[in-house]
C-alpha cells in the first residue's frame, strides 16, 4: 500500500512541476526582452517574453511600422545586424519541420501568428507560443549559444509556404535577451 501512495505521489509531484512555468534551478523564473529597430536603428518598441503554463507570452507594443498584415517570426541567432537583418539566420526550427501554423508538416518553433498594424503604424503585440522555453536547454530553449532573434516582414505570412510564409524582407529586427 506504501509503494502505491508512495508512487501516486511521485506521480502528481513530477506533473506539478510539468505545469509550472519553466525556471532555471536555483533562480527566480527567467523572461527575456527584445528592443525592436527598424533597418535604420531607431527604436520600434520593446517586446516582453514571459512564461505561461501555455507557452511563452510576447507582448508590447511597436510603433512607426506599415499599416497592415506583417509575419512575425523568432528567428535562429540573436544578431540583427546589417540593414536587411540577415544575421538573425533562418527561422528557429530545432525540429526541422516545414513553416506555418497551417502546413500540416509544420509549424517551425518560431512561426508566430500574423500581427496586424493600425494605420498610425502602431500595433499592440500579444501572441503566446507553446513551442519554445525561456532557457538554454536545448531543443526549444531561446537562450541558447547562439541566442535568438525576434523579425516582423515587411508582407502577411501566409502560414503554409517555407521557409518564412512569402512574407517578404526582413524590415525590423530585436535580440531576445535575458531579463
Amino acid at each position: 500500500m506504501k509503494s502505491r501512495i508512495g508512487a501516486s505521489v511521485a506521480v502528481l509531484l513530477a506533473l506539478c512541476v510539468a505545469c509550472r512555468p519553466q525556471t532555471q534551478v536555483g533562480s527566480p523564473i527567467t523572461t527575456g526582452r527584445a528592443t525592436v529597430r527598424n533597418a535604420a536603428g531607431a527604436t520600434l518598441g520593446v517586446l516582453l517574453f514571459e512564461p505561461t503554463s501555455a507557452g511563452v507570452h510576447i507582448t508590447g507594443t511597436l510603433t512607426s511600422l506599415p499599416a497592415g498584415e506583417h509575419g512575425i517570426h523568432l528567428h535562429g541567432v540573436g544578431k540583427c545586424d546589417a540593414s536587411d537583418f540577415s544575421t538573425a539566420g533562418s527561422h528557429f526550427n530545432p525540429g526541422a519541420a516545414h513553416h506555418g501554423l497551417e502546413n500540416p508538416a509544420g509549424p517551425h518553433a518560431g512561426d508566430l501568428p500574423n500581427i496586424t498594424v493600425n494605420p498610425n503604424g502602431e500595433v499592440a503585440v500579444d501572441l503566446t507560443t507553446p513551442r519554445v522555453m525561456l532557457g538554454a536547454t536545448p531543443p526549444t530553449g531561446i537562450f541558447d549559444a547562439d541566442g535568438t532573434a525576434v523579425v516582423i516582414h515587411a508582407g502577411p505570412d501566409d502560414q503554409r509556404t517555407d521557409p518564412a510564409g512569402n512574407s517578404g524582407a526582413r524590415i525590423a529586427c530585436g535580440v531576445v535577451a535575458r531579463s
